[in-house]
């Protein structure tokens, strides 16, 4: 009987005990840190255009427009945009067709030899209100005017319907001084100046763009619409 008690006692003494009820939690791990999205940062150009009226601001798509954005970049470089005018308001076709043009006016030689038409079905960017578009008669024959829309002028898209399928290369917008572009769209207009549909567009005194220059972004640059959403 002893060695029958003494092997029950010898038994609980090795039997494991179990964990106690205050027995401290395994430890939690580390909450990680958030991790700060990468924002890339914008460079694409900024152009200052000084009016009579008072400046415009432009960025220009020169990754989505090569050609058409290094043409524009090459007259504001070259300094030879200053002088050029503001010379058509197109306020006679109406609320949903409006655009100032701009180009040179005078001698010819300053203009640089006409560039390849990019097609907004090739850049990906659209004629919303804002667009800053190459002006030109044919595609391949744009040299320095353009236009600034002020109203979304969808039918000036390469895939518009009934279009000619080229349609006005897009290669920036407005991004600031948009006031200043709707001085020069209700500026006065000369009753007989121009040809064809441009008489009663022309404008008469022209608004005179003072200097064109590079400038830095804009803290409030907007997003813009002329990059197309899918």
């Amino acid at each position: 009987m002893l060695t029958l008690f003494a092997a029950l006692a010898l038994a609980a003494q090795s039997t494991p005990i179990p964990p106690q009820a205050t027995q401290l939690p395994p430890p939690v791990p580390p909450i990680p840190a958030p991790v700060t999205p990468v924002v890339e940062a914008d460079t694409r150009p900024y152009v200052a255009l000084v009016t009579d009226l008072g400046t415009i601001i432009v960025r220009v798509e020169d990754k989505r427009a090569p050609i058409t954005a290094a043409n524009f970049l090459r007259y504001i470089d070259a300094k030879r945009l200053d002088g050029f005018k503001f010379y058509r308001s197109t306020k006679s076709w109406g609320p949903a067709n409006q655009l100032i043009q701009a180009g040179n006016r005078g001698d010819a030689r300053r203009n640089f030899p006409p560039i390849a038409h990019e097609p907004t079905t090739i850049t990906g960017l659209t004629n919303c209100k804002g667009a800053l578009s190459m002006a030109r008669l044919n595609p391949g024959d744009a040299t320095s005017d353009f236009f600034l829309l002020l109203s979304d002028i969808k039918d000036f898209d390469a895939d518009a319907p009934g279009g000619d399928g080229a349609g006005f290369a897009v290669f920036g917008e407005m991004v600031g001084g948009a006031d200043v572009a709707e001085a020069i769209f209700n500026a006065p207009i000369s009753p007989t100046a121009g040809e064809g549909v441009m008489v009663g567009q022309m404008l008469e005194p022209q608004v005179t763009i003072k200097t064109a220059r590079r400038v830095s972004a804009p803290a409030d640059a907007p997003a813009g619409c002329v990059v197309k959403t899918p």
